[in-house]
C-alpha cells in the first residue's frame, strides 16, 4: 500500500515513500468541495483540495480556515497528518482540534469513517500521524467566520530574547494572533533581539472597503551558490530585518497573504539555499523548562555558530488531541539551517538540549532527527504504535521518515523512487 503525498511541502522525508517502494499515492487530483454548508460554516473535502484553493473560495464570502500554517500551499489531509499549527495556537490549538471527522483507507483496503466520537482511537492516531494510519480521503472540519478579509496587525521592536518573550506572553490573552521573528546571530545583550507581530482580524469599519487581491509571487529561477548564504551575510540580514522597523511600535493593516504567508510571495525560495539544500528544526520548549529556555536555546545555537536567517518563536497552547501533534504549552521556535557536512552533529545537539529541556520536535520540519531521540522526547509514542499496530499490522504504510525515526522496515535500498496520483472519482 502506497504512502499518500500532497503537495510534498513538508520540509523532511515525511512524504517520501521508504527506500525500496517504488510508489505513492497523490491526493492533488482528489480536490473537490464535497460539502460547505454557510449556516454552520462545515466544510467537507476531499483531502486533495488545497488550502490556497480554500481561501480563494471562501475568503471573500467572510470563511477562513480555523488554524493555517505558514504556507497555503498544503492540503487538507496534509493538515490533519501534520496536524499544523499558526499563530493562533496559543487561542485556538492546532487543526485537528477543529476537524470534525474523517474518511480514511486503511491498511486492508476498508474505508473507515472516524472522529472524536466514533473510532476514537484511530481518529487521535490519525491527527499529527504523518499519513502512517491510513490514507486519508475526506475531512470535515469547521470553518471560521470572519468580520473582514484584512488583519489588523500592531508589531513591536524588542531588545533581546527576555523582552521578547515576555512581550509575548503579555500579548497572549489580548491577540489571538501572534508570531515574532528574533536575530539569533546577535550576542551578548542583543541575544534574541526581534520583532513581535500581533494580530486580528480587522473589523468592518477597519478595513478597506475592498476585497484583497490574490497577491502575484515571483520566482527563485535557479540555485543560488550554496556559500551565498553564510554567517556573515545571515548577520546583516538578521541586522537588516530588526533595524528596518524604525518605530518602536507599528500599527497597520494588512493583506491576509502578507500576514500569513510572507514565504508564498517567493516561489521556489529554497533555491536561495543552493543545490544542497536546507533544513528547518523546530521544536517547542515546555513552560516548566522556565522563562530562560529560549535564551539557554539561542545561547546554544550561538556556541555552535549555527547562524539562521528565520527565527520563529511563537507561543503554544494546550495539547491538542493527537497522540504525535507537536504542540503544547510553552515556547515554539523554527530555525532554518543550510544543509552541509556538520548538520548531522547540530541537530545531534539540539535534540539533546531540547531532551533535557523536557521538550519534543516537529516531525514534519523533521529530516535528521536519530530514533533514539525521537522515543526519549515523545512518551505518547508506545500508545500510537499501539493503535498504529491495531489497523496496520503488516506495517503496510510507511515513509522515508518512518523508517528512520520509528524504525519501520524498509523493502530494500538504492532505489530510484517514482510517484503516482490517484484518480478523481
Amino acid at each position: 500500500m502506497p504512502l499518500s503525498r500532497g503537495l510534498g511541502r513538508s520540509y523532511g522525508d515525511s512524504s517520501l515513500p521508504a527506500p525500496g517502494d517504488l510508489t505513492v499515492a497523490g491526493s492533488v487530483r482528489a480536490d473537490r468541495v464535497l460539502a460547505f454548508d454557510p449556516a454552520t460554516a462545515v466544510l467537507r473535502g476531499e483531502a486533495g483540495l488545497s488550502l490556497h484553493q480554500l481561501i480563494r473560495l471562501l475568503l471573500h464570502r467572510g470563511f477562513f480556515t480555523p488554524v493555517t500554517p505558514g504556507t497555503q500551499f498544503v492540503t487538507l489531509g496534509g493538515m490533519v497528518a501534520a496536524d499544523v499549527h499558526g499563530k493562533n495556537h496559543h487561542r485556538d490549538g492546532s487543526f485537528g482540534q477543529h476537524v470534525l471527522g474523517l474518511k480514511l483507507r486503511v491498511a486492508d483496503g476498508r474505508i473507515v469513517e472516524c472522529s472524536p466520537h466514533q473510532e476514537r482511537d484511530l481518529f487521535r492516531a490519525t491527527i499529527g500521524g504523518m499519513g502512517l494510519t491510513g490514507h486519508i480521503l475526506e475531512v470535515t472540519v469547521q470553518l471560521k467566520r470572519i468580520p473582514s478579509p484584512w488583519i489588523r496587525c500592531e508589531s513591536v521592536r524588542l531588545p533581546d530574547i527576555d523582552a521578547y518573550v515576555a512581550a509575548l506572553k503579555e500579548a497572549a490573552p489580548l491577540w489571538p494572533m501572534t508570531v515574532g521573528f528574533v536575530d539569533c546571530t546577535a550576542r551578548g545583550k542583543h541575544l534574541g533581539r526581534g520583532v513581535l507581530y500581533k494580530g486580528r482580524w480587522a473589523e468592518p469599519h477597519e478595513a478597506p472597503s475592498h476585497q484583497p487581491l490574490p497577491l502575484r509571487p515571483r520566482t527563485v529561477p535557479f540555485d543560488l551558490p550554496s556559500g551565498l548564504l553564510n554567517p556573515l551575510t545571515i548577520r546583516a540580514f538578521n541586522a537588516l530585518g530588526y533595524h528596518k522597523h524604525m518605530a518602536r511600535v507599528r500599527t497597520r493593516i494588512l493583506h491576509p497573504e502578507a500576514y500569513f504567508y510572507p514565504l508564498d510571495k517567493l516561489l521556489c525560495w529554497n533555491r536561495l539555499w543552493g543545490s544542497r539544500g536546507m533544513t528547518q528544526y523546530q521544536c517547542v520548549l515546555p513552560d516548566e523548562a522556565g522563562p530562560g529556555a529560549a535564551r539557554r536555546f539561542l545561547e546554544l545555537l550561538v556556541s555552535r555558530h549555527a547562524a539562521s536567517p528565520v527565527c520563529v518563536v511563537k507561543d503554544c497552547g494546550p495539547e491538542g488531541i493527537g497522540l504525535l501533534s507537536f504542540p503544547r504549552p510553552g515556547i515554539t521556535i523554527a530555525v532554518d539551517f543550510p544543509v552541509r557536512d556538520h548538520t548531522q552533529g547540530l541537530i545531534d545537539a539540539l535534540n539533546e538540549h531540547v531532551i533535557k529541556e523536557g521538550g519534543r520536535i516537529y516531525l514534519a520540519k523533521d529530516a535528521f532527527t536519530r530514533a533514539d531521540h525521537f522515543r526519549a522526547m515523545e512518551p505518547r509514542l508506545a500508545e500510537w504504535e499501539t493503535i498504529r499496530r491495531r489497523w496496520d499490522p503488516e506495517g503496510k504504510l510507511r515513509s522515508r521518515q518512518s523508517v528512520r525515526v520509528l524504525g519501520d522496515r524498509a523493502a530494500r535500498a538504492g532505489v530510484v523512487v517514482t510517484s503516482t496520483r490517484s484518480r478523481r472519482k
